[in-house]
């Protein structure tokens, strides 16, 4: 009996998805709300958001999937700000505990960006420059511009579902 044997080195890791990163001081929904506007999409608030470091972490996630092209849309936030309480080191005649800010990033490598537009198709997406045009008309958008998933250290994170 023969013995047949595959191999799926680099087969995952080939996704076809197109990543923008958007600078802004907009809260997320009011983002999401500027691009369903000025791109045509009907994106919308997740039911559960996406958690890391055993639920410490969160990050808002707003997704649409568009049947019709096969292309879904995720939009997440790259920047979590915790509040945690910190032990005083010096005594005093009362307890003080400091409130300290701790900010995470969801990729680390690029902390200033605070948005990030993932584009998940089957398919090859040739609208890249037409989106981002449209993502830059948006008033109160800083900036906006693609990058090479392919660069990116911590991709992993980028794995929604």
């Amino acid at each position: 009996m023969a013995v047949h044997k595959l191999i799926l080195d680099d087969t995952f890791d080939d996704a076809l998805y197109t990543l923008i990163a958007i600078h802004c001081r907009l809260e997320d929904y009011r983002l999401a709300y500027l691009l369903n506007k000025y791109l045509g999409i009907t994106l919308s608030r997740k039911s559960s958001d996406i958690d890391y470091k055993n639920g410490q972490v969160s990050y808002s996630i707003y997704e649409w999937e568009d049947h019709k092209q096969l292309i879904t849309w995720s939009l997440v936030s790259n920047i979590c700000k915790t509040e945690a309480l910190q032990q005083s080191d010096y005594k005093s005649l009362f307890d003080n505990q400091d409130k300290i800010t701790k900010t995470f990033q969801l990729l680390p490598e690029h902390k200033t960006v605070n948005y990030f537009l993932k584009i998940d198709s089957e398919f090859s997406f040739s609208k890249e420059k037409y989106i981002l045009e449209s993502i830059l008309k948006i008033p109160r958008i800083a900036t906006a511009y693609s990058l090479d998933s392919n660069k990116l250290k911590s991709k992993d994170n980028l794995i929604f579902n």
